[in-house]
């Protein structure tokens, strides 16, 4: 019989009636009648209101039957409109840039809203306003082509025309409802590698890396780098513990060869947010150049390493040679006193016979001359 009373209490489903009271009034079986549903007391509308529907809230209240049906606010005006319930018709609430967040707003009463807003938490005016359908118990509000700043937390609100005379009020304000909005960013790459290498390029069997990088982060996300080549495709993934991580290739061959593109993955909320690919990045692998392959290097260092040793050795050598080929002051006093007693040096004595027989004298100076190395050779013996 209450859902006579106030249009549409059924439609809050078993046990969310919690009774029915008057309030402001003389004695308990007079004054404003006021109805509990989810836990929250609130003043039925007049609508309809009349001796028959009088008598079944006396009657619940204990009170008998009903004396006058009173409308237009005898009583005081009404209390608190009840409260909506706001929710989101999908199974998450996380969405990506760009989708449709459609919400629900849950009413009551229906015969008399005018219209119903949807509001976000720290924003006066509504983002979605929608007239209020009294057939239906509920209103869609749709926010459209949503972006990062307009994630948060969302309530809903609606007018009814009640009162004598008649006026606008406004409902209290529903829970709140988190809705969270992913954008992900297309993520920058490049590349690392020797500087003789030509750009574009990788000498085989030398290291690389690829950077990945975005400049939005999301907990739990991944960098994924994929290669295209001409034989598949091959996929790697590294968690993105920071804005930016490093895919290392420590010795590059034929297979590193492709076009390299990053991507950005992240989980929430029971989703999966991909972003767009990068743009292409192509790596070739090129032969190391013979001219200045490892083995020719090494054969160059060698040779050159022996030129220099047998260039010393033969500088030594020399100098050593020459160091004794030099007569030193005592072998050159040597080899004049053996002179003296070579027949060399008796013809230089015999030389001229008549300047001997001329003069003893001269002859006989000569002689000490020749043999004073001698007896120098012999005082240092």
């Amino acid at each position: 019989l209450l859902g006579f009373l106030f249009d549409g209490v059924g439609a809050f489903g078993v046990g969310t009636y919690g009774g029915v009271r008057v309030v402001n009034g003389d004695h308990h079986c007079s004054g404003r009648v006021e109805v509990n549903l989810h836990e929250k007391w609130g003043t039925i509308c007049d609508h309809d209101w009349d001796m028959q529907a009088a008598s079944v809230v006396c009657s619940e209240l204990g009170c008998g039957f009903a004396e006058s049906a009173s409308r237009g606010g005898e009583f005081g005006p009404g209390g608190t409109l009840m409260e909506p319930r706001l929710s989101v018709l999908s199974p998450h609430y996380v969405f990506s840039a760009g989708e449709s967040v459609h919400f629900y707003c849950n009413i009551q009463p229906r015969d008399r809203v005018s219209n119903v807003h949807l509001y976000k938490h720290g924003v006066e005016t509504p983002l979605v306003t929608q007239s209020a359908d009294p057939t239906q118990i509920g209103v869609s509000l749709v926010l459209s082509d949503v972006e990062t700043f307009q994630q948060g937390s969302y309530s809903c609100q609606y007018n009814i025309n009640g009162g004598f005379p008649p006026h606008r009020i406004t409902s209290p304000t529903s829970h709140p409802v988190n809705i969270t909005v992913v954008d992900l960013l297309t993520p920058h790459h490049w590349y690392n590698t020797s500087s003789e290498a030509p750009t574009g390029s990788v000498i085989k069997g030398e290291g690389f890396n690829i950077t990945c990088s975005t400049l939005r982060q999301y907990p739990g996300a991944s960098f994924q780098l994929r290669l295209v080549r001409s034989n598949g495709t091959v996929r790697q993934s590294l968690p993105a513990v920071s804005q930016s991580v490093t895919f290392t290739f420590p010795n590059a061959q034929n297979s590193n060869e492709g076009y390299y593109y990053c991507l950005y993955r992240v989980q929430l909320g029971g989703r999966t947010f991909v972003s767009r690919e990068s743009q292409p990045l192509p790596i070739a692998i090129k032969d190391p150049d013979p001219l200045l392959s490892p083995m020719v290097i090494s054969w160059l260092v060698s040779g050159v390493t022996f030129v220099i040793a047998v260039i010393i050795i033969f500088t030594v050598a020399k100098v050593m040679c020459n160091k004794e080929k030099k007569p030193s002051e005592l072998e050159r006093e040597t080899r004049t006193c053996l002179a003296f007693g070579h027949p060399e040096g008796s013809n230089r004595l015999q030389a001229d016979p008549t300047a001997e027989e001329a003069d003893g004298s001269n002859w006989i100076r000569a002689a000490r001359h020749l043999l004073t190395p001698c007896v120098r050779l012999k005082e240092v013996l």
